[in-house]
């Protein structure tokens, strides 16, 4: 298990570009197995879980090339079908939860799919209901292996159908998505989500061939074809990983400078970093982040306390929160932190109080913050990483720190920012991996 070393107290200055979207990636790879033509794919970034991805995909029979730094060739001409009911291909795709998405597109295009219950961050809990209940909806029938823990999805054919989602989760429109673009007739999914990602892998289909309206919207029409061609896709910058950098910069009063960040796709993103306080300029297509040695956080036009929570697109994207959060701790200020998706998210707030931060966790998904500002700053500590977000959430506590921070089970961050260390170094922090 790796670690990170991080000496605190050292202000970055520089200019920084974000990798491809890991979220995106994760779908548009998947989208490959809906054609037999080639797809190239750009900007992708050099992560685990998208490596992993593109790894058991080239198991599956896919045939894949890196053409050059970020840039991957697919051709799933010929899937091994039988090689999705091996022990290998349990135990990779059950390590990620990613391969969620390979559901849609086999069960489109060869009538049948096999996958375990995935795995991915411990966050709480993440159903699948939306992902098979709409599956269904077309025609699939599924079968549970409790023993196995193994899904197995079969369907002679797939028929477009109207379906209401319970909830606009963005994998789950994402495999439905896929699915449908196959389907006799005409699918409409009502209360889609409409995150960036979702609209990249719509266009995307399009590009392929697929007939969507809606793109965007919560509401998407398909109307099927009976096949898709070979495309060339480029993701977007990684909203995530802006969203860190901004956070970053703020903690250890920094000046940076976040080059081709794809403003127009960053929704409510740099307004909820202004209201805890930070100065986010925007300059072309690039956000620059000027070095503050203190922010103040908003309070609500009637004075009372801010909140700030997690929401569907254009809402707040939840993967923040935890930067956030942590931001809010050298603010002056208060803010009420509030995650409704994932009830064991905010669990990591306990490092940071071994830190020194003024944190009360009222329950699973709300915590308040009690700025200290230059009053106080937190102490370096050894910690372990326990999810993506809450790694990275633990690094910039660490990076701004007083003194030494110990970060195990990197591999966490690994997942999620590519070669996040030695960005940062160049930029002027002390992080060592060990």
């Amino acid at each position: 298990m790796s670690s990170f070393i991080i000496e605190g107290g050292c202000s970055l200055k520089g200019e920084i570009t974000p990798q491809g979207a890991k979220n995106e990636a994760l779908q548009v790879i998947c989208a490959t197995l809906l054609t037999q033509e080639e797809v190239i794919i750009e900007n992708v970034p050099d992560i685990l879980d998208v490596n992993n991805l593109i790894a058991l995909l080239s198991d599956m029979g896919a045939e894949v090339k890196k053409l050059d730094s970020g840039s991957y060739s697919f051709k799933a001409e010929k899937i091994n079908l039988a090689y999705t009911q091996s022990k290998d291909f349990m135990e990779k795709s059950a390590a990620m939860r990613g391969s969620i998405m390979i559901v849609g597109p086999l069960l489109a295009r060869f009538g049948e799919a096999v996958v375990p219950k995935p795995g991915g961050d411990k966050i709480g809990r993440r159903r699948l209901d939306t992902h098979f209940n709409g599956i269904m909806k077309l025609g699939a029938e599924l079968i549970f292996n409790e023993q196995k823990q193994l899904f197995t999805l079969s369907a002679k054919k797939l028929n477009g159908q109207y379906i209401l989602l319970d909830e606009a989760s963005v994998t789950g429109t994402a495999n439905l998505l896929m699915a449908a673009v196959l389907a006799e007739g005409e699918t409409i999914i009502y209360n889609a989500a409409c995150e960036p990602y979702v609209e990249q892998l719509s266009r995307m289909l399009v590009s392929m061939g697929a007939k969507i309206e809606g793109i965007g919207s919560n509401r998407l029409t398909i109307h099927g074809v009976s096949s898709l061609s070979g495309c060339r896709h480029r993701l977007l910058p990684d909203m995530i990983e802006i969203g860190s950098f901004i956070g970053m910069a703020a903690m250890t009063a920094s000046e940076l400078t976040i080059k081709d960040s794809s403003i127009t796709h960053l929704g409510i993103i740099p307004e909820s970093f202004r209201r805890l306080g930070i100065i986010v300029e925007q300059r072309g297509d690039d956000l620059y982040i000027p070095q503050q040695d203190n922010y103040t956080i908003e309070s609500f036009i009637d004075g009372s306390i801010l909140t700030i929570a997690d929401a569907p697109w254009p809402g707040l994207t939840p993967d923040l929160l935890s930067v956030l959060l942590v931001v809010a701790t050298k603010a002056e200020g208060c803010v009420l932190i509030h995650q409704k998706m994932f009830e064991s998210r905010l669990f990591f707030v306990d490092k940071l109080i071994d830190m020194g931060a003024q944190i009360i966790l009222c329950d699973p998904h709300r915590a308040t913050v009690i700025g200290m500002g230059k009053r106080f700053r937190l102490k370096g500590m050894t910690m372990t990483s326990p999810d993506i977000r809450a790694g990275i959430s633990l690094l910039i506590a660490a990076m701004s720190a007083e003194g030494v921070s110990t970060i195990h089970n990197i591999d966490q961050i690994d997942r999620g920012y590519q070669n996040i260390d030695k960005r940062l170094n160049a930029l002027g922090a002390k992080i060592e991996r060990r």
